[in-house]
């Protein structure tokens, strides 16, 4: 991954998003809003690449940030989103049909479509990067005086494509995702106070992993598992699950340190790896590279995995923007899977506290724009013990869900009740998935989902502000996986709205014996008490 290390580059990055001051409250769209700017979408994936391929179909995830083109509502913004390969002309007219009030061509006019037509193994930022007749094309296209960018991530490539268009970047700092990190989540968590597992700091070879977690089970002797994470790893695709009860002759006071090292290094290769296709092998080679730590894993008959969102703003100012109980799944429960907004009542108003902590805390390290935290719940003689897991500075699984449901409405966030409510003073609930996917959905051509939705009615009506919006279509044809947002009045009907989808998607499908295990089973783990 590329980093910016010359000290006057930093300074000029942070020069530039110094002009974010004055443009920031364009960023989110607000209804009210009069601005006349120019907003440059790069919905770049710049992680790992051998981290992101574990996620099937990622390359069609630059598709997550259409979202924006709803930000044409505003009759005098203009908008240029680029990405690797064209996208499909169907999935655009989708997004711009959706506009209230706003002629199809209109929005059509001021919204610029680029492409590197390269598909290959690279963040889309660097490919931009390395073509400058196109960086010229897009600087030609801005009104840099009007303009600001907005990412999936910040990196180095990032950073350096901001400067090169002389436009800022409303994203924290390349230098700042430190802080994004499994070690850099557990030194925030430190220090703002915040409940998280016991764990290890950052190491860099499996004998000091396997140091560090023998030194774990001796602080708490009654561990019956603990997880190996990834520093850099994604979606929980970089988590592994290090069961200690088959070797329990090896607890403390029944082995020596180093008896307890040697077995713990030993296990490792017998780990459950969240991601399909890891093994040991691949697993331990990325350790020297990424780094790893090594935490408790919290237990418990009734636990769930909520998540907090936030958002610090060029003025330093902190909010809170939503809560989520996050639907997982993989082996052991780790990987994203969906979401449903909001969190549970018991425990969301917590979670917004917690979360504004961190926030805090990230904005004294100099952070910008959104942030995510994710935590773990468990339920204990009737109450809730709340545990801090890992915090993305990125735009994450909740983050499009929940911009869909505002710009699509023009609601607000209600901090006191952590509720949603619509401009005419509804609340509003929904279930978001990135994962529905199902073998026999494969082969479906984005043309096909316009006509199943358009002939079974399944798309948001901007009349009752409900209904579904769909996105990851190009993923469609070769994976068979889709992504949507299912927006109703009251939970029950946003899970009546999901699962007509689904039903709708099946019966219009030839059948197969090979569904993906995913949420396509309709069997929600979270139950919708607690939630209104």
């Amino acid at each position: 991954m590329l980093h910016i290390s010359d000290l006057e580059q930093i300074e000029k990055f942070r020069y530039l998003q110094s002009d974010l001051r004055d443009r920031w409250k364009c960023v989110e769209g607000d209804e009210s809003d009069t601005s006349d700017v120019d907003i440059l979408v790069i919905p770049s994936l710049s992680l790992d690449q051998r981290e992101l391929k574990k996620v099937e179909g990622y390359e069609h995830y630059e598709e997550r940030l259409l979202f924006a083109l709803i930000r044409l509502w505003n009759p005098r913004n203009r908008l240029i989103y680029v990405t690797s390969v064209p996208l499909h002309p169907s999935i655009i007219d989708y997004y711009l049909q959706m506009l209230p009030g706003i002629p199809f061509s209109h929005a059509r006019n001021r919204l610029l479509l680029l492409s590197t037509y390269d598909s290959s193994l690279k963040p889309l930022s660097q490919k931009i990067l390395e073509r400058p007749r196109l960086l010229q094309h897009i600087q030609h296209a801005l009104r840099i005086d009007k303009s600001f960018m907005i990412c999936y991530n910040s990196t180095g490539f990032e950073a350096q494509l901001s400067l090169k268009l002389g436009v800022p970047l409303y994203a924290a700092a390349p230098d700042l995702q430190t802080w994004g990190t499994k070690s850099g989540s557990r030194q925030i968590f430190a220090e703002a106070e915040v409940p998280h597992p016991d764990g290890s700091k950052l190491m860099w070879n499996i004998s000091d992993l396997a140091e560090a977690g023998a030194e774990l089970w001796e602080r708490q002797p009654s561990l019956q598992r603990m997880v190996v994470k990834l520093n850099e790893g994604i979606s929980g695709e970089g988590n592994a699950l290090l069961d200690l009860r088959p070797i329990l002759e090896f607890a403390p006071d029944k082995a020596s340190h180093q008896e307890r090292v040697n077995k713990i290094t030993e296990s490792f290769n017998n780990m459950s790896f969240q991601a399909k296709q890891e093994t040991w092998s691949t697993f331990s080679g990325r350790i020297p590279e990424l780094g790893a730590i090594v935490e408790a894993f919290v237990e418990g008959d009734v636990k769930l995995s909520p998540s907090v969102q936030g958002r610090i703003t060029p003025t330093g100012e902190v909010e809170i923007l939503s809560t989520h109980d996050q639907i997982l799944g993989g082996p052991d429960g780790q990987i994203f899977l969906g979401c449903k907004f909001p969190a549970d009542r018991d425990y969301r108003l917590q979670l917004q506290q917690l979360g504004l902590q961190i926030g805090r805390k990230l904005a004294e390290k100099g952070a910008l724009e959104r942030y995510g935290v994710d935590f773990i719940v468990v339920k204990q003689n009737g109450k809730w013990d709340i545990q801090a897991i890992e915090i993305n500075l990125r735009k994450g699984g909740t983050t499009h869900p929940f911009m869909t449901l505002k710009l699509l409405t023009n609601g607000r966030y209600e901090p006191s009740t952590g509720l949603f409510y619509s401009q005419q003073g509804r609340p509003k609930y929904y279930i978001a998935t990135d994962n529905l996917q199902k073998e026999r959905y494969r082969g479906l051509l984005p043309n096909d989902l316009m006509d199943i939705i358009a002939q079974h009615r399944l798309n948001f009506d901007t009349g009752t502000e409900t209904g579904t919006v769909f996105h990851l279509m190009g993923c469609l044809s070769e994976f068979g996986k889709l992504g949507l947002t299912s927006i109703g009045d009251s939970p029950q009907q946003a899970e009546e709205i999901y699962n007509k989808v689904v039903k709708v998607l099946d019966e219009e499908t030839p059948n197969s014996d090979n569904d993906f295990s995913s949420l396509s089973k309709q069997t929600f783990p979270i139950s919708w008490e607690g939630f209104s």
